[in-house]
């Protein structure tokens, strides 16, 4: 059996100066903590415009931070929101690789779409409708999984709707890292 800890970083009003820093900081410190005890993995989420739900707009950074502090613990990014109205494919791509290099190799990513009115409409996102395109397919497409080169016999679980979204014309987002082919 593997055990992990989970940060969505809500944060209640009445919000008092430097208390989303506090936040923040105790949770650095807890994914440290859960590290030396032998915890496996941490995971953050990312949403978006829900003030006291959750302060987690940039887990990347939160999940970078937290491997420099951390020796062993997996850092999972999940799910990160795919429609290209929030995160374009290539750059969530350079994200987790970049992530994946910082951490050595200790990255966990998952993929969805939001289903919060609030974010989808704070992107212009037609109207709160979950879309990729214009369309109301569920998934965003694999092209940040097939085009980054996966590391040390990582897979992809789960069915893929190729024809939901495509990649830029000329964009390959590759690792600057050491990942062989």
């Amino acid at each position: 059996m593997k055990f992990g800890i989970f940060y969505e970083h809500q944060l209640p009003r009445p919000w008092e100066e430097g208390s989303e820093q506090r936040l923040f900081q105790d949770a650095l410190s807890q994914v440290e903590l859960a590290d030396k005890l032998g915890i496996d993995h941490a995971w953050e989420v990312e949403h978006h415009f829900l003030e006291e739900y959750s302060h987690s707009s940039a887990p990347e950074v939160f999940l970078a931070a937290a491997s420099q502090r951390t020796e062993r613990i997996r850092l999972g990014h999940g799910i990160v929101l795919m429609p290209p109205g929030y995160n374009h494919p290539a750059r969530i791509a350079e994200r987790i690789a970049t992530l994946d290099l910082v951490s050595n190799g200790r990255v966990e990513w998952g993929t969805g779409e939001s289903a919060s009115r609030a974010e989808l409409e704070g992107f212009g996102l037609l109207g709160g409708r979950r879309s990729c395109g214009g369309s109301r397919r569920r998934s965003c497409g694999p092209w940040p999984l097939r085009s980054l080169r996966q590391p040390r016999g990582a897979t992809a679980v789960g069915r893929v709707d190729e024809s939901a979204c495509t990649a830029p014309s000329g964009a390959t987002p590759r690792s600057r890292g050491s990942y062989s082919s």
